[in-house]
């Protein structure tokens, strides 16, 4: 299950909220109040779990074990984690989200160390309940006692869960070191074995409510991604309204894929932002690769997916390389020239960087292209209406009696070609065969006798007379000799 939250607007207005406010762009309440006011973030009906602990106690560990996935990266590197990343779990009749945290550090504001103490406290801001991780082996530490004393000055209930308990003799042991810490029973557990985690749920779940069912609606899964440092974490800032993901200006900051729901009018959307990825032979193997590993399966499991490009840079090869990517996937895709505030601008500015793009995305000449500023907010809120419109093309579907007439018509103006022994290509029929993205069989006599210069023709002609703006398409070219058409029609005397 995919790491995923929901924000509420109106919790900003809490006693905790405060603070979220204070961080929270302001041009998102002030700049667009007109035209925003619709685009908010509801309070999702699951409670919300937060497992919070020092650097590299074993929480991604415990967190993938509570869920029964993999999908926190876990590496043996304290500060892998930074952002909140959640991921759906459950125990006995109750479902919850539990939600990992960066190792909390209070004595240190270096590099990315604030960042973190604010996420966490973001998390602990909408949890249920919260789950304390220390490493048994270490014992208690003055990193632990610190964040024992920041929690009890919490409102939000803690568990106490002592990692790394292998022996289940030993386990007890250690766990009797933590009760120093005075948050209540320490319990022993594993996350690598599992050990223990079901007497801690046990606890757990006297502090979550019974989970009510609701209609489930469908989502639209939008996935951010594009190289390091081009703004796909801001523009993440900009479609919530909070920091929801770290934006640093060292290049890598974000290393998840980071999973945001966020409610348009009637229509939900589950935005996800992705790790940057830069040239393959520059990634060596360890978080970073998990993290791209991760932002290849977001745009798989994305139904559009917003290839972010720094104006200042243009369209680099490494863009190219991910543009190709996006088309062989198959995905509804809508280019975003980010960080259009910073470029200085003349009447032929918007012109100049169209071409760019139409000359080096050739490829994706179906995609529409905005210019936007995730800093400022400019043009942010039109990125879901062209979402809107790639999506509803993505899931369209064409009637087989229309596709005809659009081959009919495309092979009167420029019937396919002849070889030198006279063979020459016959379309019969074609036919929508699936949708996501469109993809249509075209039976012919001899698929090889159909050279590409063709079968674009075909595809530029179905483009034209259909539409499918913001989607790849699929031609599939099946060879069928005429009789045995004639042989599987019901009608023997009718000729296709």
């Amino acid at each position: 299950m995919a790491h995923s939250t929901k924000l509420s607007l109106a919790q900003l207005g809490g006693q905790t909220g405060v603070e979220m406010a204070r961080k929270a762009p302001s041009y998102f309440f002030h700049r667009y109040n007109g035209k925003i006011e619709n685009l908010k973030t509801n309070a999702m009906p699951l409670p919300v779990v937060a497992v919070v602990g020092r650097p590299n106690v074993g929480k991604s560990t415990l967190v993938n074990r509570l869920a029964g996935g993999k999908d926190a990266i876990v590496h043996d590197e304290p500060g892998i984690t930074r952002d909140r990343t959640y991921q759906m779990a459950f125990w006995r009749d109750r479902d919850y989200r539990v939600v990992d945290t960066g190792g909390l550090v209070f004595d240190d504001d270096t590099e990315f160390l604030p960042f973190i103490r604010e996420q966490a406290q973001l998390a602990l801001a909408e949890a249920s309940a919260a789950i304390f991780v220390v490493d048994g082996q270490a014992g208690p530490t003055e990193s632990d006692r610190e964040i024992a004393t920041w929690l009890r000055q919490q409102s939000v209930p803690v568990l106490l869960a002592v990692n790394k308990c292998e022996s289940i003799d030993q386990g007890v042991v250690q766990a009797a070191q933590f009760w120093e810490l005075g948050l209540g029973e320490p319990f022993p557990v594993s996350g690598i074995h599992g050990s223990g985690t079901g007497e801690l749920l046990d606890a757990l779940v006297e502090f979550l409510p019974e989970t009510v069912e609701e209609e489930a609606t469908e989502e639209i899964k939008v996935a951010i991604v594009g190289r390091p440092n081009v703004g796909k974490s801001s523009l993440l800032n900009a479609f919530v309204g909070e920091s929801r993901a770290i934006v640093s200006s060292i290049s890598g900051t974000t290393r998840d894929a980071i999973d945001t729901q966020v409610q348009h009018g009637d229509q939900l959307y589950r935005i996800i932002d992705t790790a940057g990825i830069r040239k393959k032979k520059s990634v060596e193997y360890g978080p970073e690769f998990f993290g791209i590993n991760r932002a290849f399966k977001a745009i798989c499991r994305a139904d559009v997916v917003l290839l972010v490009i720094d104006a200042l840079d243009g369209v680099t090869e490494q863009d190219q390389k991910l543009a190709g990517r996006i088309e062989e996937d198959g995905r509804a895709c809508v280019i975003v020239v980010n960080k259009w505030d910073a470029v200085e601008k003349d009447s032929y500015t918007i012109y100049d960087f169209d071409h760019q793009i139409a000359a080096r995305l050739n490829f994706l000449d179906w995609a529409k292209r905005i210019y936007v500023s995730a800093k400022t907010g400019q043009r942010v809120p039109k990125i879901l209406e062209l979402v809107n419109q790639a999506v509803e093309q993505h899931r369209r579907r064409v009637s087989t009696s229309v596709v005809n007439e659009v081959l009919e018509d495309a092979v009167q103006w420029h019937s396919p070609p002849t070889t030198r022994q006279g063979r020459q290509g016959r379309i019969y029929y074609g036919t929508q065969v699936t949708v996501r993205p469109p993809s249509f069989t075209l039976f012919v006599n001899d698929p090889k006798l159909l050279k590409d210069n063709y079968r674009r023709y075909v595809e530029r002609q179905f483009r034209e007379n259909l539409g499918f703006e913001g989607t790849p398409i699929r031609i599939f070219w099946r060879g069928k000799a005429m009789r045995d058409l004639e042989r599987n029609n019901p009608n023997r005397a009718t000729r296709v």
